[in-house]
C-alpha cells in the first residue's frame, strides 16, 4: 500500500486511537469508505522490525472470523506501517476491567465471545495453512467489531510451527506478565498448550472482572496467576477456594448482585472456573487442547476432569531466588 494513501486516509496520522511501546495506532478512511486503523512504528529496533514482518509474513496467510485482518502494510527504511480493518468496539480489556460498570457484557455475551477467541485459537494451532502459536494471548490483544465478535491481533511474537513440529525453543521468551505458561516464561520452549494456558488466565478474567496482573483480589485473596512465587502461590489460593467449595466467590460482583444479569447461572460460572484451572496447570501436558476447550464451553453435558493440584509449581521456581532474563511486556 502506497504511503500516500495512508497519509491521506489517516488525515497525516492525526487522529491518534492507541499506542505501545514501539508503535501509534491511528484511525483513517479509505477513499472506498472503508474504515482501517493504521499502526505506525515509531521505535525501528531490531525486536520492533522482527515484529513487523512476524504480523505481515503470518496474518497474510490467515483467513478467520475471530482473527483480525490485515488490509496492506508499507515498507522503507525509516517507516514500517501496518494497516488492519477498523474494529470499532475497541479491545476486551475495556469491558472486562470497567470499573465504571457502564458497558459491562453480560454473561451469555462474554461466554459467546469466550467460545469465539477458543475458535480462533483452534484455527491457528490445527486448521490454517500454518500452524502459530500466538504467545501473547490476552484481553488488550482481543479486539471487537460492531457485532462484537471478538479478533485475535497482535501477532508480532508468533511462532510458526513447521512440519510436524509441535514445538520451537526461542532465545528469549517475549510476553505480557501473568499471561505466559512457565515453560514458555522459563525455558523458552513454545508449544500451542502455551497458549491455552493464556486462554486459561483470560477465561478466569472474564469470569472474575479482575485484571490478572493485579496482586490481589479485593476480599484480599491473592490473584490467580504471576511469575515465580506468584504462579505458585496465586494459583495456589484458587485452588484452595476450589477446594473449600468458595471459588464461586471470585465471579465478578455485577453478575452477583440482585441487579444482574438474569442470564447467569452459577453452574455455568463453576464450569467455566474449572476449565480456566485445567488451563494454568503446571505442566503442559496436562493442559486440554482447544479442541476439547471448545467442546467443554459449548456443551453441558460434555465431561471434565478434575484440575490437578498445582502444588508441582513450586517445583518450576528459581530456588535462589534469582531473575528471569525473559522480556515481559508491562502493559
Amino acid at each position: 500500500m502506497e504511503f500516500d494513501v495512508i497519509a491521506q486516509a489517516t488525515n497525516n496520522f492525526s487522529d491518534e486511537i492507541g499506542s505501545g511501546g514501539f508503535a501509534k495506532v491511528y484511525k483513517g478512511r479509505l477513499l472506498d469508505g472503508k474504515d482501517i486503523a493504521v499502526k505506525r512504528l515509531y521505535k525501528l529496533t531490531t525486536h520492533a522490525i522482527q515484529g513487523f514482518w512476524n504480523e505481515v509474513n503470518l496474518i497474510a496467510v490467515l483467513q478467520h472470523t475471530n482473527l483480525v485482518r490485515l488490509i496492506g502494510f508499507f515498507d522503507d527504511p525509516d517507516t514500517k506501517i501496518l494497516v488492519y480493518e477498523y474494529l470499532p468496539r475497541s479491545s476486551l480489556n475495556t469491558y472486562i476491567y470497567n470499573t465504571t460498570r457502564s458497558d459491562v457484557l453480560d454473561w451469555n455475551k462474554r461466554m459467546d465471545i469466550a467460545k469465539g477467541i477458543a475458535r480462533g485459537l483452534l484455527y491457528l494451532h490445527q486448521d490454517s495453512r500454518v500452524r502459530i502459536i500466538h504467545l501473547d494471548l490476552k484481553l488488550s490483544n482481543v479486539l471487537l467489531c460492531d457485532q462484537m465478535i471478538p479478533r485475535i491481533s497482535d501477532f508480532g511474537t508468533a511462532k510458526r510451527l513447521d512440519g510436524e513440529d509441535t514445538e520451537v525453543v526461542a532465545s528469549r521468551a517475549t510476553g505480557t506478565y501473568g499471561y505466559m505458561a512457565p515453560e514458555y516464561a522459563i525455558d523458552g520452549v513454545c508449544s500451542v498448550k502455551a497458549d491455552v494456558f493464556s486462554f486459561g488466565v483470560l477465561l478466569l478474567e472474564m469470569v472474575s472482572g479482575i485484571n490478572a496482573r493485579e496482586f490481589y483480589w479485593k476480599n484480599d485473596y491473592k490473584s490467580f496467576v504471576g511469575f515465580r512465587d506468584l504462579l505458585s502461590s496465586q494459583i495456589l489460593q484458587m485452588w484452595n477456594l476450589w477446594l473449600q467449595g468458595k471459588v464461586l466467590d471470585i465471579v465478578d460482583p455485577y453478575f452477583t448482585s440482585s441487579s444482574s444479569s438474569s442470564s447467569y447461572q452459577p453452574e455455568e460460572a463453576l464450569r467455566c472456573i474449572q476449565i480456566g484451572l485445567l488451563c494454568v496447570q503446571a505442566h503442559r501436558e496436562d493442559r486440554p487442547p482447544m479442541a476439547s476447550i471448545i467442546l467443554m464451553l459449548g456443551s453441558q453435558n460434555e465431561l471434565i476432569s478434575l484440575p490437578k493440584p498445582p502444588a508441582d509449581l513450586l517445583l518450576l521456581q528459581d530456588p535462589q531466588g534469582e531473575s528471569f532474563t525473559a522480556s515481559v511486556a508491562t502493559a
